[in-house]
This record gives C-alpha cells, sequence and structure tokens, in this order.
C-alpha cells in the first residue's frame, strides 16, 4: 500500500493543496502562534479541547517513535537521502493539514450520544453527503465507514511498544543480565504489561483527561529529548555542513537495500515522513476536530505546524545526530537501537539511561493519542456507548508489539 501511487497522491496532494492556495497556510504562520498561545480561545465554543491541548494531542502521537527510530529505520534502508523526501514529505504535509483540519471543525457531525465531533467520516457524511444529496448516499455512507474501519486498525500501538521494548532490552535488561539476546520473551511480556496498565489509566478517561496529559508531557519531552541532541551536534559541529550536503545529494544519487533505484528511496522517505507527520492520514482531524473553536481555520493554521515540529525540526536533529556520530555506517544496528548507539558514542556516560527516558515519553505519549482515534472510529461505526470495548483490543495490542519482532513490526505498518 506504500508504493509509489500512494506517494503520487500524497506529494501530489498536498503540493495542489499549496498551489491552489496560494501558499496561505505559510502566509499566517506568525497568526498560528497567536492562536496556539490561546489569544483567541472561549472555553464557550463548541468542542472539549483547547488548540493547544488539540496539538499536543495530535503531536503526542506524530512527536513518538517515528522521530527517535522511525528516521533510524529510513536511513538504515535507504540512507542519509531518505531524511530529503521526509522533508518533502513535511513541507507538502503542512497543507495536507491545514486543509484537512479546517475541514474537520467545518463539518463537525454529532455521534450517537450528540457530541460534536470531527474527523474524515463526519467530513464525508456532513460535508460530500448533504452536498449531493441523497442520491449519492450509497457511495458516501460506506465510504465514510470504510474509513472508520480504517481508523480501528491504523493506530493501533504496536510499533511504539516494539521500540519501547527494544530500547529497554538492549540498554537495560541485557546488560544487567536478566535476559539474554536469545531469550528475552519473559523480559519483554512484563514490559508489555507495565505499558497497559500505565496506558490504561489514562486512555479510559477520554480526550479530556488525554489532552491534559498531553499537554505536560508533550513539551517536556520535547525540551528533553532536543536538549540531548542539541549536545550530540554541537559536539560535531563542524561536520553538520558536511552531512546536510550529504542528504541533498544522496537524495537523487542514494542507493537503498530495498532496490538500488532512486524511487525506493524516494518511498521509503515518503513513508517514514508520513509515518512520523501522519499528514494525509486523517488521523489528525480526529484530534483537531475535538477543539474548542468557531472559526475552522484556526484550527486549520493551527495543525499545520505539527509537521513543521515533528519532522522538519526533530527528525532532521535525530537524523544529524546519526550520522554526524558516524553509526549509520553500521550494517548491524536497526530501529531505535541506531539511534541508542549514537547516544552512547556522543554522551557515553549516560547517554543511554537518556535515550531510554525519551523513549518511554515519547512511546506513551502516542499510545494515548492512538486509543483516542480507535475509539472515535469504532463508535461512529456502532455507537458511543460502546466506544470504550476499543480500549480492550487496543492494550491487547501493546502485548504483541512487545513480543513481535522489528522486521514483522515494520511488514505490519507498510502493508
Amino acid at each position: 500500500m506504500w508504493g509509489m501511487p500512494l506517494v503520487y497522491l500524497l506529494v501530489g496532494g498536498g503540493l495542489f493543496f499549496l498551489i491552489y492556495s496560494r501558499f496561505a497556510p505559510f502566509k499566517y504562520f506568525k497568526h498560528a502562534l497567536n492562536i496556539l498561545r490561546g489569544r483567541y480561545d472561549d472555553p464557550d465554543d463548541p468542542g472539549d479541547i483547547t488548540h493547544f491541548e488539540a496539538l499536543s494531542s495530535a503531536l503526542a502521537a506524530t512527536v513518538g517513535m517515528g522521530n527517535i527510530s522511525g528516521v533510524a529505520v529510513a536511513i538504515f534502508m535507504g540512507g542519509p537521502g531518505a531524511l530529503f523526501w521526509m522533508w518533502v514529505s513535511a513541507f507538502v504535509g503542512m497543507a495536507t493539514k491545514f486543509f484537512t483540519c479546517t475541514l474537520a471543525i467545518l463539518y463537525r457531525g454529532e455521534d450517537s450520544e450528540g457530541k460534536v465531533q470531527g474527523g474524515p467520516m463526519y467530513v464525508i457524511r456532513e460535508g460530500l453527503e448533504k452536498k449531493w444529496g441523497d442520491n449519492w448516499t450509497y457511495i458516501f455512507k460506506p465510504l465514510a465507514g470504510l474509513f472508520a474501519l480504517a481508523g480501528i486498525f491504523g493506530p493501533l500501538p504496536i510499533f511504539q511498544a516494539n521500540q519501547l521494548t527494544q530500547i529497554l532490552r538492549d540498554s537495560i535488561y541485557i546488560p544487567q543480565g536478566w535476559v539474554t539476546a536469545n531469550a528475552h520473551m519473559g523480559g519483554d511480556l512484563i514490559t508489555g504489561l507495565v505499558l497497559v496498565v500505565l496506558v490504561s489509566i489514562v486512555i479510559f478517561g477520554g480526550i479530556t483527561r488525554i489532552g491534559k496529559v498531553t499537554s505536560k508531557l508533550v513539551p517536556a519531552m520535547v525540551v528533553i529529548y532536543v536538549g540531548c541532541v542539541i549536545a550530540i551536534l554541537a559536539a560535531h559541529i563542524t561536520e553538520i555542513p558536511h552531512y546536510l550536503g550529504l542528504i541533498v545529494t544522496d537524495a537523487f544519487t542514494g542507493k537503498s537495500v530495498m532496490g538500488g533505484a532512486v524511487g525506493s528511496l524516494i518511498v521509503i522517505g515518503i513513508q517514514r515522513g508520513v509515518f512520523s507527520n501522519e499528514a494525509g492520514l486523517g488521523t489528525e482531524a480526529l484530534a483537531h476536530g475535538a477543539a474548542k473553536t468557531k472559526e475552522p481555520v484556526r484550527e486549520g493554521l493551527v495543525a499545520m505546524l505539527g509537521p513543521a515540529i515533528d519532522t522538519i525540526i526533530t527528525c532532521t536533529m535525530t537524523a544529524l545526530a546519526i550520522l554526524v556520530t558516524g553509526v549509520w555506517k553500521s550494517t548491524e544496528a536497526n530501529g531505535v537501537t541506531l539511534t541508542l548507539n549514537a547516544f552512547n558514542e556522543a554522551l557515553p556516560e549516560f547517554g543511554t539511561y537518556l535515550l531510554v527516558i525519551c523513549v518511554v515519553f515519547f512511546a506513551i505519549s502516542s499510545m494515548l493519542t492512538y486509543s483516542y482515534y480507535g475509539t472515535k472510529c469504532l463508535g461512529y461505526l456502532i455507537g458511543a456507548d460502546k466506544q470504550h470495548w476499543y480500549n480492550y483490543f487496543y492494550v491487547g495490542s501493546i502485548i504483541f508489539g512487545s513480543v513481535a519482532s522489528i522486521g514483522a513490526v515494520i511488514d505490519l505498518i507498510d502493508g
């Protein structure tokens, strides 16, 4: 599902939005920051959470393991040039998020309990179906249901659980002698069970509790992680210009282990970029659709900040840390282990523990928001009073992710 046709759709769609709007999202970047700071907040507006909490909830899902291990996977599979195509996905993704999240507010609907909701299925029902009339219901109603069904399985936290378990195993369990490299199922299972307990405490409280937790957790985890990476880059500051140039040149000449063609490299970069910022997937519309506002464009402007923070800033810093330390040349390390090696090389005394703390924050924050996406999709299909059933299925998938191999998880994500 992640072949070139979908790349054309995601990148081409984003470029169309940019050109059609005459780059409108970027013209109001400063206004977006003012909205985020709460200058226009009105507690009486419809919705459940503030602009800042909506962005924090969306970022909790996107500023996650895709920034730490997703970038490492991209570099391992496609070389430094993969980051360039992640930048492309973020640039056009900002426009995509602007429009999708504007529509999420413009065409909000009500669930079976009468509560205001937003998301792709409501845009189809409240926008397309009502505009085109009853004659098209036989197309739009199943289409909305199809997107809701995809939203049940797409947000499962398998990758986050897998990578958190992997770094705990490689950095703590094995060095302490609690498990071995060939016998670690028991330790992985215990990690999964602990994650289930921690995540369950928050997700069964709904979007209000998720928004309040992530609004505090996301800024803290970004500051800690960015601070660590800045320290690594400062120690190798003379090498940064070289690798920035390599990222651009390798984007058109690099060879990936997936086939050796530039086309494969583009697919890898777009894959990991979209996995990181989720622009065009529709999930972001679920979080931003819950914002307290009567002005759709305001939420669209807030939403477009996501790819800038997530991919252009955070992913770039991770990639540079991996590149300047030289660990990317290893053919054995993959995923979060590659990032771990970069931290160990640059911060040998405490790099491991700092990254473990960051990974715990990133992984758990992602899991909190993903659960909200799935519950809203299930609620659309079978009724809001039954949507909490999804959380039981959701926490069960955490166990699977904890004990599965990274190869199996990547294959599952990429379809």
